[in-house]
Protein backbone atom coordinates (compact mmCIF):
# COMPACT_ATOMS: atom_id res chain seq x y z
CA UNK A 1 0.00 0.00 0.00
CA UNK A 2 1.32 3.46 -0.87
CA UNK A 3 2.03 6.11 1.77
CA UNK A 4 -0.70 8.26 0.21
CA UNK A 5 -3.27 5.46 0.63
CA UNK A 6 -2.19 4.68 4.21
CA UNK A 7 -2.40 8.37 5.17
CA UNK A 8 -5.79 8.78 3.48
CA UNK A 9 -7.18 5.68 5.17
CA UNK A 10 -5.95 6.87 8.57
CA UNK A 11 -7.50 10.34 8.18
CA UNK A 12 -10.79 8.89 6.93
CA UNK A 13 -10.97 6.35 9.75
CA UNK A 14 -9.99 8.66 12.60
CA UNK A 15 -11.55 12.01 11.64
CA UNK A 16 -14.13 11.36 8.93
CA UNK A 17 -16.06 8.42 10.41
CA UNK A 18 -15.07 6.23 7.46
CA UNK A 19 -16.61 8.56 4.86
CA UNK A 20 -13.97 9.78 2.41
CA UNK A 21 -16.34 12.21 0.64
CA UNK A 22 -14.52 15.45 -0.03
CA UNK A 23 -11.03 14.13 0.64
CA UNK A 24 -8.88 14.05 -2.47
CA UNK A 25 -5.05 13.90 -2.48
CA UNK A 26 -4.81 17.69 -2.95
CA UNK A 27 -7.78 18.73 -0.80
CA UNK A 28 -6.67 21.33 1.77
CA UNK A 29 -7.21 19.45 5.03
CA UNK A 30 -7.60 22.67 7.02
CA UNK A 31 -10.58 23.62 4.83
CA UNK A 32 -12.33 20.36 5.77
CA UNK A 33 -12.11 21.47 9.41
CA UNK A 34 -11.64 17.91 10.64
CA UNK A 35 -8.27 17.95 12.43
CA UNK A 36 -7.46 20.26 15.32
CA UNK A 37 -3.98 21.08 16.60
CA UNK A 38 -3.96 18.09 18.97
CA UNK A 39 -5.03 15.91 16.06
CA UNK A 40 -1.99 17.01 14.10
CA UNK A 41 0.21 15.48 16.79
CA UNK A 42 -1.84 12.28 16.65
CA UNK A 43 -1.20 12.24 12.90
CA UNK A 44 2.52 12.84 13.47
CA UNK A 45 2.59 9.91 15.90
CA UNK A 46 0.88 7.71 13.29
CA UNK A 47 3.41 8.75 10.62
CA UNK A 48 6.34 8.04 12.93
CA UNK A 49 5.01 4.60 13.86
CA UNK A 50 3.75 3.54 10.44
CA UNK A 51 6.71 4.75 8.38
CA UNK A 52 9.44 4.43 11.04
CA UNK A 53 10.51 8.04 10.65
CA UNK A 54 11.09 10.94 13.00
CA UNK A 55 9.18 14.10 12.17
CA UNK A 56 11.23 17.03 13.49
CA UNK A 57 9.19 19.73 15.23
CA UNK A 58 10.26 22.28 12.62
CA UNK A 59 8.66 20.10 9.91
CA UNK A 60 5.24 20.30 11.57
CA UNK A 61 3.83 23.16 9.54
CA UNK A 62 0.73 24.01 7.56
CA UNK A 63 2.72 23.63 4.34
CA UNK A 64 3.75 20.05 5.18
CA UNK A 65 0.29 19.05 6.45
CA UNK A 66 -1.96 20.95 4.05
CA UNK A 67 -3.07 17.86 2.09
CA UNK A 68 -2.59 14.12 1.83
CA UNK A 69 -0.12 14.73 -1.01
CA UNK A 70 1.88 17.20 1.10
CA UNK A 71 2.01 14.75 4.01
CA UNK A 72 3.03 11.93 1.69
CA UNK A 73 5.78 14.13 0.21
CA UNK A 74 7.03 14.90 3.73
CA UNK A 75 7.14 11.19 4.55
CA UNK A 76 9.12 10.53 1.36
CA UNK A 77 11.63 13.28 2.17
CA UNK A 78 12.11 12.03 5.71
CA UNK A 79 12.51 8.43 4.57
CA UNK A 80 15.34 9.48 2.25
CA UNK A 81 16.96 11.69 4.88
CA UNK A 82 15.90 14.98 3.28
CA UNK A 83 14.31 17.54 5.57
CA UNK A 84 16.16 16.34 8.66
CA UNK A 85 19.06 18.81 8.59
CA UNK A 86 18.82 21.95 10.67
CA UNK A 87 17.40 24.95 8.88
Amino acid sequence: MTPQKLITDYIVEVWMDGDADGLEPDTPIDELNIIDSAGVFDLVHFLQQEFRITVPLRQISLANFRSVNAISDLVGRLQTGEGTASA
